[in-house]
């Protein structure tokens, strides 16, 4: 049953910032207004919005080449759904919520009806606003605030979310209930919203949360690391940015954290991958892709067309390939029609990447395996490695009711 449309307060949007799929053999109908023979057909418009430039540059970059993989494996190569044409518009929102839903405005008005994209939660949440005053299909892209998951009828999304992450974290000392969780991170927005994330998730299943807050503009971090062995803790969560972030493990190791507890933190992307130090080996890492992690087929056939085109398998590439299959699906089952459309992905489940994953029809959460992961020394340096695929309902988010 689909929710109704509603706004929720954005509880975990700031630990989006960590940033650290095979379309279904349906029978093919020309839902609301496609000709089912192709023919003359009009094209489809589909509006994709994402950082071209600005800071999440190589993001958008990587969500982009997974987009241009997932269309020629869902669509076969021809860049058709039932013999109509997919008109793809790409637009650089920039980083900035006013510029996306200026370029949204617009290629609603010259009548798109399908739009995707952006790694910006604070965008992903005003483009949801969009696409339910104008009835209108949404895709989120990589963007992870939970406020995407059940905020109206018309957005759906194509990456994780920040609950998965943070849960995927509380794998590591398994039922977290009863188990004392230190968050280490900058005492900045970005910080205090991991620590009310995992206060919200692995608090919310019984464990003991506190933070340790270090001003962001410090340099010493010796006491603090004390300050982590002296709280005794089953679990480290350690969320952080910046040019810091060195001289931060390099003294978690020095005065012996490792040994106190697991020290969690998110692999973002290959260029992270080097950054870690002599630390590198020591830390677990959750993780939502790596190029090797999902060893699927379909993994296989997205690899091979990121590296025909000059493109590496990357944090976000599942996010775009996983956006063209819901793309291809909602067109292929719902024609021109937006209501028909939600149908098709509502509840929709298929082969991606990363394996299966499940269109939650309640709320439009995106069920999926996330991963354990180590870092290995290699010929290349520090590599990725995976421990575990975690079950995708072990690390589902609650219903939005």
């Amino acid at each position: 049953m689909r929710v109704t449309p509603k706004y929720l307060a954005p509880a975990l949007v700031a630990a989006a910032a960590t940033a650290i799929t095979l379309a279904g053999c349906a029978p093919t109908t020309a839902g609301g207004g496609g000709d089912a023979d192709g023919g003359d057909a009009a094209p489809v418009a589909i509006g994709m919005i994402t950082s071209q430039t600005g800071p999440l540059a190589a993001y958008g970059e990587a969500y982009t080449a997974g987009f241009e993989a997932g269309l020629d494996y869902a669509t076969e190569g021809t860049g058709e759904v039932d013999g109509r044409e997919l008109d793809i518009t790409w637009e650089d929102d920039q980083g900035n919520p006013d510029t996306a839903v200026a370029k949204a405005k617009d290629l609603i008005g010259q009548g798109t009806k399908v739009l995707a994209g952006t790694v910006v939660s604070g965008i992903a949440t005003s483009l949801a606003e969009q696409a339910a005053q104008n009835e209108i299909l949404y895709i989120s892209g990589p963007a992870a605030t939970d406020a995407i998951t059940g905020v109206n009828d018309y957005t759906f999304r194509s990456g994780r979310q920040t609950y998965q992450d943070v849960a995927t974290a509380g794998t590591f000392i398994g039922d977290p209930d009863g188990k004392k969780v230190v968050v280490f991170a900058q005492d900045t927005a970005f910080g205090q919203g991991n620590l009310a994330g995992v206060q919200a998730v692995l608090g919310g299943q019984g464990a003991t949360v506190e933070g340790v807050l270090v001003a962001e503009d410090a340099t010493e971090f010796t006491p603090f690391a004390q300050q982590l062995v002296s709280a005794q803790p089953d679990l480290i969560f350690v969320a952080w940015a910046g040019a810091s972030s060195g001289a931060m493990w390099t003294a978690l190791e020095q005065q012996g954290v490792f040994d106190a507890a697991p020290v969690v933190t998110g692999l973002g992307d290959v260029a992270t991958y080097q950054a870690y130090g002599d630390a590198s080996g020591n830390i677990s890492f959750l993780n939502h892709y790596f190029g090797g992690a999902g060893d699927t087929d379909v993994e296989e056939a997205m690899i091979a067309h990121l590296e025909e085109n000059g493109a590496e398998p990357d944090l976000f590439s599942v996010d775009g390939f996983v956006a063209a299959q819901m793309i291809v699906q909602a067109v292929r089952e719902g024609g021109d029609d937006v209501e028909s459309m939600i149908d098709a992905l509502e509840g929709w489940s298929f082969e991606s990447a990363k394996g299966e994953v499940t269109v939650r029809a309640e709320d439009h959460a995106l069920i999926q395996p996330m991963y354990q992961v180590a870092l290995v020394e290699g010929d290349a340096g520090w590599e990725p490695e995976l421990v575990e695929t975690i079950d995708a309902e072990t690390v589902a988010p609650p219903v939005v009711e």
